[in-house]
């Protein structure tokens, strides 16, 4: 098994502050950039919500939106019917169960439309500052190679990563590794010359 505790020390040297690349000012913000990053890069996430955010300022703006204009208006991150939905059902709920505001529990916000434990996670982590491991598909790639983990369900490795190391590092881990991810460890063609990891990785297929 691959020693989670180096690993952590060698990421955060690298990344000593970690943030998440999607742009928000709020909770809510950050849920709905979530929602809508799903299959689609932060980037054209962020250019959607810089006029978003002005026009949606709170969760009654989001339940009253007109659903055809709200898909138009997020369109450009793919997937735009069923985003649009979720976010408007969400926001419904935000405003009839809990007062307008984004819960801060994991209990709570997965029961939002829309929201699994990837989305919650996220939130808790980078808007709440609560340590918490969102599993993208960046920290599921890089946890199975490195040896971690051996599973592709999201949740056990969420739980396997979450019994390794300890809780205050849970948050700024999960951002490194989905830079590290980004940037080196790539799907396709990781660049495992320039790893910091490269002596504590087990994955079979690593280049020198």
């Amino acid at each position: 098994m691959a020693d989670a505790k180096k690993i952590t020390e060698l990421l955060l040297k690298k990344y000593p502050k970690p943030k998440i690349a999607l742009n928000f000012d709020n909770p809510l913000e950050l849920l709905v950039a979530t929602i809508l990053s799903a299959q689609c890069t932060d980037k054209r996430v962020n250019e959607v919500t810089k006029d978003l955010f002005k026009k949606y300022k709170t969760a009654e703006d989001y339940a009253r939106a007109d659903l055809k204009t709200f898909e138009q208006e997020i369109k450009p991150t793919g997937f735009y019917k069923n985003k649009a939905r979720q976010i408007i059902n969400c926001c419904r709920m935000l405003v009839e169960k809990f007062g307008g505001k984004v819960p801060d529990t994991l209990d709570e916000l997965t029961q939002l439309p829309g929201v699994g434990r990837k989305t919650a996670n996220v939130v808790l982590g980078s808007a709440f500052g609560k340590p918490a491991i969102a599993v993208d598909t960046h920290v599921l790639r890089v946890s199975n190679r490195l040896g971690l983990v051996n599973t592709k369900d999201p949740e056990k490795v969420e739980m396997e990563l979450m019994r390794q190391m300890p809780k205050s590092k849970w948050t700024p881990f999960t951002l490194a590794m989905i830079l590290h991810g980004r940037e080196v460890c790539k799907a396709r063609k990781p660049r495992c010359g320039e790893c910091v990891l490269y002596d504590e990785c087990e994955w079979p297929d690593k280049s020198a």
